[in-house]
């Protein structure tokens, strides 16, 4: 019986793995992608974005 309950925790461990490593690369991405770019251009990310959802500017 204890082996039925540890095979369950290896396949809940097994099917989180592609979310971890999801999240691990997100989050490297906003501390090197967001956290080292120049606010202009991180400005101009999010003019463009409301502009292409349809929202006014200024």
């Amino acid at each position: 019986m204890p082996s039925a309950v540890s095979s369950q925790s290896l396949t809940s461990r097994a099917a989180l793995l592609p979310t971890l490593i999801f999240t691990a690369l997100f989050g490297a991405f906003l501390v090197y992608g967001a956290g080292f770019a120049h606010s202009n251009v991180l400005h101009n990310a999010a003019h463009d974005s409301r502009h292409a959802l349809g929202f006014p500017c200024h």
